[in-house]
């Protein structure tokens, strides 16, 4: 008799939340602005994302050059510079009130400056300057610019102290220009790109904010249209809150299989970003950190009373969770009390898991702390979701009594 008893619960059970699943889907099918964020987005974002940054580094960035110099060095100075393919010399300014109005109108990203003396100096032996004004606003253009004169003035340099060195051989002179060899090699980002180095964590960060806020928008739906009783006879009748979280859940997960796969592992691919991580890792990965959103989503969609509050919210904070996420600033240098802020999402870990397997090429081994953190949020989130749940549903049943 108890195993029937049990077997007649299971079924119930089973039944009930395979009928919520399914009126959760119907809701979410015919809500326009839940499938924009659901489907839409995530689908087009990376995609529109990727391709802006596709380039993945500045190249070709626009100077003008106020030369009072006028000599054989400065005019190969400039060809020099004119030739690296970061800088393309664009302008000559007759004197700086010329070159600061271009630069004030943004046609030029810099301003190289070469003195009256500069080809004087180095003939006397002296250090000769030359002056390079960026454009601060963006650091890309100001890498670019002053990386270029900075490596044409160190190629001069090494060649103006071979012929003063007098050697006699050309391994001499190689020996005299660099007496300590460095080989440079970029590793986890060949190319050297910012595509490469930010996109990863952006991708991670649109699973978690589209689907926060599909899950929020239907909820505030949900109580704009005062639906949220509906709720009271599903919760006699399926007796349990357990069975409404785990039905909806269900819908959120189907959808994001889906789009999480497109998300981390189709979208870098199609652009060339590095994809290191094994197939079984990743799944391993995206299981928890999926389950860690829709929970969280699920709590949050709790505090929505309108659908666009959680439009403000999400799209709000959306900035601060890259940042605090060490994608793209060093998370030793994030103070203690916003790294505990951001271990409330988990977006966190999701990012720094994610990048050190996919972008780093480690394992499942190597992110054992993020991994167990997104189990950790998984369970956390569940149970915040199932408490607010059943106390909105118990007062949403004293509410109904009261009408009737």
């Amino acid at each position: 008799m108890k195993q029937d008893s049990l077997l007649h619960i299971i079924k119930d059970a089973v039944r009930d939340t395979c009928r919520i699943w399914r009126e959760e889907l119907t809701l979410v099918l015919k809500d326009e602005g839940v499938l924009i964020f659901f489907v839409i987005v995530p689908l087009i974002y990376p995609l529109l994302y990727s391709w802006i940054y596709n380039n993945e580094a500045v190249r070709e960035v626009p100077v003008v050059v106020v030369d009072d110099s006028h000599s054989a060095m400065s005019r190969r100075f400039i060809r020099m510079c004119d030739a690296s393919p970061d800088v393309q010399i664009k302008y000559y300014a007759s004197d700086m009130d010329e070159a600061k109005m271009l630069m004030g109108r943004q046609i030029v990203k810099a301003i190289y400056r070469i003195p009256a003396d500069f080809e004087t100096n180095v003939m006397r032996m002296q250090q000769s300057v030359v002056s390079v004004y960026c454009d601060m606003s963006l650091m890309l253009t100001y890498k670019a610019t002053y990386q270029a004169a900075l490596a044409v003035s160190q190629k001069m340099s090494s060649e103006i102290q071979v012929k003063l060195a007098g050697r006699y051989t050309k391994r001499e002179e190689q020996i005299q220009a660099s007496p300590l060899q460095c080989d440079e090699v970029a590793l986890f980002n060949p190319a050297g790109g910012y595509g490469s180095a930010i996109l990863p964590a952006v991708l991670m960060l649109i699973l978690q904010q589209t689907l926060v806020l599909g899950i929020g928008m239907a909820a505030g739906t949900a109580r704009e249209n005062n639906r949220f009783h509906d709720l009271v006879p599903i919760q006699r009748y399926y007796h349990g809150t357990f069975r409404i979280v785990l039905g909806k859940s269900m819908v959120y997960f189907m959808i994001y299989a889906v789009m999480g796969t497109w998300l981390t592992v189709v979208v870098p691919r199609i652009f060339n970003f590095p994809h290191l991580a094994q197939w079984t890792d990743m799944l391993i990965l995206m299981f928890p950190y999926t389950l860690a959103c829709i929970f969280f989503g699920i709590t949050v969609s709790c505090l929505v009373r309108y659908r666009e509050n959680v439009m403000l919210l999400m799209v709000f904070v959306s900035v601060p969770l890259l940042f605090l996420s060490g994608a793209s600033w060093p998370q030793s240098e994030i103070p203690g009390f916003w790294q505990g802020i951001s271990w409330l999402f988990p977006s966190t870990f999701g990012i720094r898991a994610y990048i050190r397997m996919n972008t780093m090429g480690g394992t499942i081994s190597d992110v054992l702390t993020e991994y167990h953190i997104l189990w950790l949020h998984v369970l956390v989130y569940f149970a915040v979701a199932y408490l607010v749940y059943h106390h909105q549903i118990v007062l949403a049943s004293r509410h109904a009594e009261e009408e009737e």
